[in-house]
């Protein structure tokens, strides 16, 4: 594999992995679980809802679309779930499809990046359903990140300004 497909799939990998994931681990942190649930209106979604959308949409984009498993998704549930599972067990099933998608994205061929696939009625690349569903999972994320400091008042503390201007990364260690 060349070096800029090489890179593609493990920035891919890292912004899901250790990136994203550990920022909703944080915001679950201090999130207490009587808002899990919440909603800022009848038309958004609360973090649970998040949560659930994100594992669903990712299985169906990078594990099943591009790996080829089975996709069982309920999509509709997704956003009709008001209750019933908690944060940890929405972040362990989260946790697990990240995973998963983490080991599809490890077997990919440079060659496989060009192939078509079609997934949600969406004729598209396998480069291009990676990069949806990077993208798509970035912006849940700064969703439950904006819900988590609206109920709680909290800096989350993702970023610093160090005694020499520069910005420190508060989440993770890359």
């Amino acid at each position: 594999m060349d070096r800029a497909c090489e890179l593609f799939i493990r920035q891919s990998q890292n912004l899901l992995r250790k990136d994203y994931l550990l920022k909703i681990e944080k915001c679950l942190e201090v999130l207490p679980e009587s808002d899990l649930w919440w909603r800022p209106n009848p038309s958004s979604n609360s973090v649970g809802n998040l949560l659930l959308h994100l594992s669903g949409n990712l299985h169906q984009w990078i594990v099943a679309g591009v790996g080829g498993l089975e996709d069982d998704r309920q999509r509709a549930q997704e956003f009709s779930a008001d209750g019933g599972s908690s944060a940890a067990v929405l972040i362990g099933k989260l946790r697990a499809t990240v995973q998963q998608a983490v080991y599809v994205l490890d077997g990919l061929e440079q060659d496989l990046l060009e192939q078509p696939r079609t997934i949600q009625g969406i004729q598209i690349t396998v480069l291009g359903a990676i990069y949806h569903a990077v993208e798509h999972f970035s912006m849940h994320v700064g969703q439950i990140i904006y819900i988590t400091k609206l109920r709680t008042g909290r800096d989350l503390g993702f970023y610093t300004i160090g005694e020499d201007g520069a910005v420190q990364r508060g989440w993770c260690s890359t």
